[in-house]
């Protein structure tokens, strides 16, 4: 893969030095360390647990969280780290953003200032990896319905219930577990499992097996039977399904960084087989149908760069709304799956080789047009925001 991106309408000169510099240490680190490697990996369907230590060495880790040995990047860096993992490897960009942004933000932000300092520098280090268990087996899109229970017994909660497509819940040591208490509403509630050779009673998760997307990063399905949580684990400003949502609001922008991120890779790998594949005496890049596509994927591209900056220099201002943050999830997924279907095209039948990395982004792409909430749910987020009805419940909501 090529070390330049695509940058038709110049963004680069609307970037800070200082997010130029993060998204270039990130690039270089990928191209070294993450690329030579990934097929094989993907091919297995493991994971790489030999990058851990080095991505903590990379002080990405942690994102926009301020403190607590965080780097405290603004939103438009986040959004860059987030397309530059993706651009190499959709696992390891899902693995950074369950653990930075769905983890750690959750304690960051919903946490007390003990939690915080209890838990967040270990996590900046990656001596500890978190993960996010909100997903459940019979409830995906309508996560608000989750059935997990909490009841407090003493001096802990105890934990009953079923998770499923839980990233990095089989090698977590802080499993952040949404659950319903006693009184009905949905709190955040951290196992300390005890990573990956732990043994906390009544805590078990299996790593899902058979998924054709982001094979080198783990799903679990977790299963707690009575686990016992100490009540100085329960997030203390985490009062109902809103404070979920709200986690979720602040990180799906960081989802359609990662779509242009594999957009952004599928493309140059096409231009750079269409320019070196030779067919009927020239190369294909002459031929006007292989120049109409990419033609278009760059046109997606640019306008997807364009929204993906002003989404997170909105989010710096503090004025990104989980509208907002669907409609660029919701557009950028459909257009990177189209791109990176057009790319997988013009590699002809290198496209299914591995060794030619589009294979692996066409896969990982269906992933990620699906989770943090599907192409349909975004659209109905958006739906509410412009009609003021909510086509999910059928009522208005409160203004």
């Amino acid at each position: 893969m090529t070390a330049a991106s695509p940058d038709f309408y110049l963004l680069d000169e609307l970037l800070s030095p200082e997010d130029k510099e993060i998204r270039d240490r990130v690039r270089a680190f990928c191209l070294q360390e993450v690329e030579p490697t990934i097929n094989e990996y993907w091919d297995r369907a493991e994971f790489p647990f030999e990058v851990v230590p080095k991505l903590a060495g990379l002080g990405v880790v942690g994102g926009t969280i301020e403190g607590y040995g965080c780097p405290g990047m603004s939103n438009v860096a986040a959004g860059l780290v987030a397309a530059e993992f993706a651009r190499s490897d959709g696992s390891i960009g899902t693995f950074n953003g369950v653990h930075s942004f769905l983890a750690m933000q959750s304690i960051a932000v919903l946490g007390s200032e003990e939690q915080r300092r209890r838990w967040l520098p270990e996590m900046a280090r990656l001596d500890k990896i978190g993960a996010f268990g909100l997903t459940e087996p019979e409830h995906g899109s309508d996560a608000v319905g989750l059935e997990t229970s909490a009841r407090r017994d003493g001096d802990s909660f105890v934990l009953n219930g079923r998770k499923k497509w839980i990233g990095n819940g089989s090698i977590a040591d802080y499993v952040i577990i949404w659950a319903r208490g006693e009184d009905g509403a949905v709190g955040g509630y951290v196992v300390e499992t005890g990573g990956r050779d732990g043994q906390l009673e009544g805590y078990d998760a299996t790593v899902m097996t058979g998924k054709t997307a982001l094979r080198a990063v783990w799903q679990a399905e977790i299963t707690l039977t009575d686990v016992r949580v100490p009540v100085e684990n329960k997030l203390a400003e985490c009062h109902s399904f809103k404070d979920v949502s709200r986690m979720l609001d602040r990180t799906r922008y960081t989802v359609a960084w990662r779509a242009l991120g594999l957009a952004m890779a599928s493309y140059e790998l096409a231009l750079a087989h269409a320019l070196r594949r030779e067919q009927f005496g020239q190369p294909i890049a002459g031929f006007q149908l292989v120049q109409d596509k990419l033609a278009r994927m760059l046109a997606e591209i640019t306008s997807m760069q364009l929204m993906c900056w002003r989404l997170s220099t909105l989010a710096d201002a503090g004025r990104m709304t989980a509208a907002m943050a669907s409609l660029a999830k919701m557009n950028h997924a459909a257009k990177a799956r189209a791109i990176v279907a057009d790319a997988r095209d013009i590699l002809g039948g290198d496209g299914i080789l591995l060794e030619h990395h589009v294979a692996r982004h066409h896969a990982d792409m269906e992933a990620i047009f699906t989770f943090e909430g599907t192409d349909s749910v975004q659209a109905l987020i958006i739906g509410r925001e412009v009609t003021g009805i909510s086509a999910i419940s059928g009522r208005r909501p409160e203004r």
